[in-house]
């Protein structure tokens, strides 16, 4: 069975919280509209597996909230694909995976002591907005 959308995320600038919606706008080549990276050359979205984050927050030892690693869409499970060039497609959307996301020093002051660490190889990967669409809660992943 395929994962789908289980949160979304976006924050208007760089350092702000990040808001919780229920849909998102896609724009190929330019990201993920009212989201701090959107017209960026290449970081138009982050994806993230609550899978990644469950084994995250096991090590450790405190709940991780999706919104919270400041990642823009998390999905029910599975390995998001981080080799650059793989591609991936949420609802109507493709993307293209430019890098692995690594997770900032700003996690620890956000998620606690040792979020960083914590997430190192379970923070997702950073994406290229192939095709406009929308993303929604509940849409399907293939990966």
């Amino acid at each position: 069975m395929n994962p789908t959308v289980v949160a979304i995320h976006i924050a208007p600038a760089s350092r702000l919280p990040m808001k919780s919606v229920e849909r998102v706008e896609a724009e190929a080549g330019a990201g993920l509209v009212g989201d701090r990276y959107h017209g960026t050359r290449h970081r138009h979205v982050t994806v993230q597996s609550a899978t990644g984050l469950a084994d995250a927050a096991e090590k450790l030892g405190a709940p991780i909230e999706p919104g919270h690693t400041r990642r823009n869409v998390t999905i029910s499970g599975g390995d998001v694909p981080s080799k650059p060039g793989s591609r991936l497609r949420i609802g109507d959307v493709d993307l293209e995976v430019v890098r692995i996301a690594a997770p900032c020093k700003l996690l620890d002051d956000v998620i606690g002591d040792g979020a960083r660490k914590a997430l190192h190889a379970r923070a997702g990967s950073v994406c290229r907005v192939l095709t406009s669409g929308s993303i929604a809660i509940g849409d399907a992943v293939t990966l």
